[in-house]
């Protein structure tokens, strides 16, 4: 059995919204897949009711504090040890669930990534990637857009490794493309950190490189399935995106790629490279949101990612 754990006082509106899509998730998720709620137990029970939903609806694992969205991470983590983010990673260190999400505090879902489950043996620093739509009917994988905002040259091509397992395992991209996201497409443009990624990447044969890319091509999805930057420039384009859909959108624009825009459909950002299938969702989100992150992390930990990086940089 497949076991989801969700943070249902994470995020702006929880437990409200959590648990309405923890109940839309549940109807899409194939048998043998089941979603474990952590927090207020009272509260949960509540929502439950209120939805026209029976209080044993799911596994309820109680908890009696909360990590709020504006508290400091670390330090939070470490002194809040009976709140839903930091049970919740207990169970997953402990293997009592297969992956744990989150629409709250992100900066305490990056603590507790990195010091309960911890990165994989080999890799340099972990990266959180987003997957979003081309204009083709494809979508690419951005990596990485926010953990690190510098990265040397060794780093940007581990997320070249990063990505193409995620690309092939969790995709289903046979041999997906993978470039490196640059100011022109020659190979001496670029900083020093990307021309020498590029010298990295042009030699290997453990992913298919494409070359450099300029950014004003990588959302038709013909030239890449796999985009590699630094944290600093990912984050810039992932917020540039979401911020051109909510102009469309208030601005009545009608197409079908720009609705493919919202971050809703995906829900959530895995944090690739540690040992353990973590996703992090917008605080924010809706129910449509937390439903589609729960089927993410669930798509998530049926491609074996973790076992499959384990074997890669072991």
């Amino acid at each position: 059995m497949l076991r989801i754990g969700l943070d249902a006082m994470g995020g702006d509106f929880a437990p409200d919204v959590v648990v309405k899509g923890a109940l839309e998730a549940s109807r899409e998720l194939p048998q043998g897949s089941v979603i474990v709620l952590f927090g207020d137990r009272e509260q949960i029970e509540k929502k439950l009711c209120e939805n026209g939903s029976p209080a044993n609806a799911f596994e309820i694992v109680h908890t009696t504090e909360t990590i709020g969205m504006n508290e400091h991470p670390a330090q939070s983590f470490v002194k809040k040890t009976d709140s839903s983010v930091v049970v919740g990673f207990r169970h997953l260190q402990e293997g009592q669930i297969d992956g744990f999400a989150s629409a709250g505090n992100t900066g305490a879902m990056l603590v507790g990534s990195m010091t309960t489950v911890g990165q994989i043996d080999g890799i340099i620093r972990p990266a959180i990637s987003a997957q979003i739509a081309a204009s083709n009917g494809k979508s690419f994988l951005l990596l990485d857009v926010g953990l690190n905002v510098g990265c040397k040259p060794e780093v940007l091509y581990q997320y070249a490794v990063i990505g193409n397992a995620y690309a092939q395992n969790v995709m289903k991209l046979e041999k997906p493309r993978v470039a490196l996201l640059n100011i022109g497409e020659e190979k001496e443009k670029g900083n020093m950190a990307t021309k020498a990624a590029y010298e990295l990447m042009e030699q290997t044969e453990q992913f298919e490189f494409t070359g450099n890319i300029e950014s004003k091509y990588i959302f038709t999805g013909q030239f890449a399935d796999v985009v590699v930057c630094d944290g600093f420039v990912g984050n810039l384009v992932l917020k540039q995106a979401e911020g051109f859909y909510e102009i469309a959108k208030a601005s009545g624009v009608k197409d079908e790629y720009i609705d493919r825009l919202n971050y809703e459909i995906v829900g959530g950002t895995p944090v690739l490279g540690i040992n353990g299938n973590v996703m992090v969702g917008h605080g924010c989100s809706s129910p449509f949101a937390i439903k589609n992150m729960i089927l993410q992390t669930e798509k998530t930990i049926k491609g074996r990612l973790v076992k499959k990086l384990c074997e890669i940089f072991n």
